[in-house]
C-alpha cells in the first residue's frame, strides 16, 4: 500500500538539537516542508556517510524553507551521546529525533520489527503534513543528498504549478511537462 497522500500521524517525540534536548510533535512540522530521514542506528557505519551528506546540503534545504529530521530507534540520550564522540555527527545542524517506541517509525512503515530498527527510509512531507514522495532502500545502501534536494524542489514547484510535471533529472528552471487532456484519455 502506498503511503503518498497519507498525512504524518500525530506524534511528540524527544530529539537532540543544537546541544539540547527538545520535543518535536506533529504540530511543528506544519507550514513548512520537511524531509524525515529514518536510518537504523546511531554509531553504525552507513549512517554517518548519509548524515554528513545532508550536513553538508542542509543550508540548501533551509533556503527552500525545507526542514530535515533525520530519525532513529535510539533514545536521544544515545544521539546526544553519538554527537558528543564524533566529529562527523557534530556537524549535524537539524534535529535528531529519537523513537525508542518506535511509534513515528511505524507510522511511515519502515519499522524492522525483528531488529527493531528502521529501515533506511526517506520521506518528503508537505506543509499540510502529508507525505508526497518517499523511497525505501536497503540497509547497506547509502543516499543523496543532492538527489534528496532535487526531489524536494520537484514536489515543490509541482505543489505550486499543479499542471505541471517534473521530467527526470530536472531541475528549477528546466522545461517541465503539462500533460494533454487529449492524451490522458489515452492512457
Amino acid at each position: 500500500m502506498s503511503l503518498i497522500k497519507k498525512p504524518v500521524g500525530e506524534f511528540k517525540v524527544q530529539a537532540y538539537h543544537q546541544d539540547a534536548f527538545k520535543t518535536v510533535s506533529r504540530k511543528d512540522i506544519l507550514g513548512k516542508w520537511s524531509v524525515f530521514f529514518f536510518y537504523p542506528a546511531d554509531f553504525t557505519f552507513v549512517c554517518p556517510t548519509e548524515l554528513e551528506d545532508l550536513a553538508e546540503h542542509y543550508g540548501e534545504f533551509q533556503k527552500i524553507g525545507c526542514e530535515i529530521y533525520s530519525v532513529s530507534c535510539d533514545s536521544h540520550f544515545v544521539h546526544k551521546a553519538w554527537h558528543d564522540v564524533s566529529d562527523t555527527i557534530k556537524k549535524l545542524q537539524f534535529p535528531m529525533l529519537a523513537d525508542p517506541t518506535g511509534m513515528l517509525t511505524r507510522d511511515f512503515n519502515v519499522m524492522i520489527e525483528e531488529e527493531g530498527a528502521a529501515e533506511r527510509g526517506t520521506f518528503i512531507v508537505n506543509p499540510d503534513g502529508v507525505i508526497v514522495a518517499y523511497e525505501v532502500i536497503a540497509g547497506n545502501v547509502g543516499r543523496n543528498a543532492v538527489e534528496l534536494l532535487r526531489r524536494v524542489k520537484a514536489s515543490q514547484f509541482v505543489a505550486e504549478h499543479g499542471d505541471q510535471v517534473c521530467p527526470a533529472k530536472w531541475q528549477p528552471g528546466d522545461k517541465t511537462l503539462k500533460p494533454s487532456l487529449n492524451l490522458v484519455g489515452m492512457l
